[in-house]
């Protein structure tokens, strides 16, 4: 099968080399493991971090006269990620042995897809960004196809100094083998799409995501190539488990093709292994064809087969997925499209501004979940689900701004006395005194003293009038930041003489 290249080249995202400009050419095989309480064709259990070998029945061992039988959730949820990448999904389908031998791989051969997959050809729209102006690019991403199969075990080699052993724990735990086209050009690119494609599962809720933990790695194909030549050979990256990391390894496959080619050394056709410790590729073995796996349909499963009504009662219960949930939260909140792409990243950010933004202004509720809590989330290193703030005490620290109960920056130092001590907002400011002080008299008795200590500044406000934010400063501070900003700054204008 030919593929088409369907991108102009992009001279910004080209590489320079001692000879000229590259162009790398990156496609992904991202392996997602299913939600399903069920392994892909018997019914071990699919928890994480059980004892070895804890969750493993006949099937999965490969005893002897054990058949295969299919797990409907899991082709369900296979057939809801279709759904999610806009891609066509197959009424049939059909099972495939791929053989080759490894002795975590108890039958000798994994039950896969080939040449008929449950789902074919999508698309998924990436937002690559911020750049220095903050703004994204939005580039397609194609999808070729989405296959089911069985994933193997764990082989274990340092645990003993003679002997490997084996945990069987994920050996037929059902994966979704998702293969983009190679259609992205850069690491940045690879990074977007792999992020991108984690957030479309975790919304629909097939796959956790949880990279750390195994449930999705992804294996990129790197090439590089003259801008507008044809594709080059590529290069396999085996097994990368964070999204760092797959930038990490484009950036360093991608440079080290281009040195090999300038000094005039073909590409051998390999599959890699990332070492995240170093920072580099090195050769793990010459890249399989699909012939060396010898395919041929598993005789122990029928084709897959379902109808269109089927999938159709699939697709009425999808959730609001990102891309839907950006545009809403563009026109009906009237965020920027840069806030609105940084909310929809995951669904649990989503999910808590959006109970943040109820009856509230939603820039003012963006500002707050972007700037205030993922930058404290970020700071801490703290995942959004262990937020010490909740979405109703920010909305609190929100409402007592607009009531002109405290100022801005005393909401600044409330939302840090809640994230670390926890509390009622209201009860706070009311514990701690921390109320804005909004009496006109009071605060002309501050701007009085500022003023008639500071003459010199005063006259050159009169001339210049943007000085008369050094006031508003004085004042604030001679106040503990409890004087209500505007009347502070309407004071100081009508006592320079600055009004209108």
């Amino acid at each position: 099968m030919s593929i088409i290249d369907t991108r102009t080249p992009d001279p910004k995202r080209f590489i320079s080399g001692a000879t000229g400009d590259w162009e790398v050419v990156v496609g992904m095989e991202v392996h997602a493991q299913v939600t399903s309480q069920a392994k892909l064709f018997s019914g071990a259990s699919t928890e994480f971090g059980a004892a070895p070998n804890a969750n493993v029945s006949l099937v999965d061992a490969a005893m002897p006269g054990m058949l295969p039988v299919i797990n409907e959730e899991c082709v369900r949820q296979a057939i809801r990620t279709g759904l999610g990448l806009q891609a066509k999904i197959n009424l049939r389908s059909v099972f495939d042995r791929k053989n080759y031998f490894y002795p975590d791989l108890p039958q000798g051969y994994q039950i896969s897809q080939f040449k008929q997959p449950i789902v074919g050809e999508g698309i998924v729209i990436v937002s690559v960004g911020p750049d220095k102006k903050g703004e994204f690019e939005d580039i397609e991403v194609g999808i070729e196809r989405l296959h089911l199969e069985q994933d193997a075990g764990k082989s274990i080699h340092d645990q003993n100094p003679t002997m490997s052993y084996v945990d069987l724990n994920r050996s037929g735990v059902a994966l979704m083998e998702i293969v983009s086209k190679p259609d992205m050009r850069s690491s940045e690119e690879a990074k977007a799409f792999l992020g991108k494609l984690r957030s479309i599962v975790r919304y629909l809720g097939t796959c956790d995501g949880n990279m750390d933990e195994g449930s999705m790695r992804a294996d990129v194909n790197v090439s590089v190539r003259r801008p507008g030549a044809p594709f080059g050979t590529r290069c396999e990256i085996k097994n990368v488990n964070s999204i760092r990391f797959v930038g990490q390894a484009i950036e360093y496959e991608a440079r080290r093709q281009i040195g090999l080619l300038e000094d005039g050394v073909a590409i051998d056709q390999e599959t890699r292994l990332f070492d995240p410790n170093r920072g580099e590729t090195r050769s793990m073995r010459s890249k399989e064809e699909a012939h060396d796996y010898r395919y041929f349909p598993d005789p122990d499963l029928l084709p897959l087969e379902f109808d269109q009504a089927y999938v159709d009662g699939l697709a009425s219960g999808l959730p609001e997925l990102p891309d839907a949930k950006k545009e809403r939260l563009v026109a009906s909140l009237g965020l920027s499209a840069y806030d609105a792409a940084i909310l929809v990243t995951e669904k649990a950010i989503a999910d808590y501004f959006e109970r943040v933004a109820v009856g509230r202004d939603g820039k003012t509720a963006a500002n707050w979940v972007i700037n205030d809590l993922l930058g404290a989330l970020n700071r801490t290193g703290k995942a959004i689900e262990s937020a010490p703030v909740s979405p109703d005490q920010i909305g609190t620290i929100i409402d007592l701004i607009k009531e002109q109960t405290i100022s801005g920056k005393i909401a600044k130092e409330l939302f840090e006395i809640v994230w670390t001590d926890g509390g009622d907002p209201r009860q706070i400011v009311e514990a701690r005194n921390m109320r804005q002080v909004t009496d006109t008299g009071a605060i002309e008795t501050a701007v009085d003293e500022i003023i008639a200590g500071n003459p010199d500044k005063a006259a050159q406000a009169k001339a210049k009038p943007t000085l008369a934010g050094w006031f508003v400063g004085q004042v604030m501070k001679a106040t503990g930041g409890k004087a209500n900003p505007q009347a502070v700054n309407a004071l100081i204008k009508a006592k320079l003489g600055m009004e209108g």
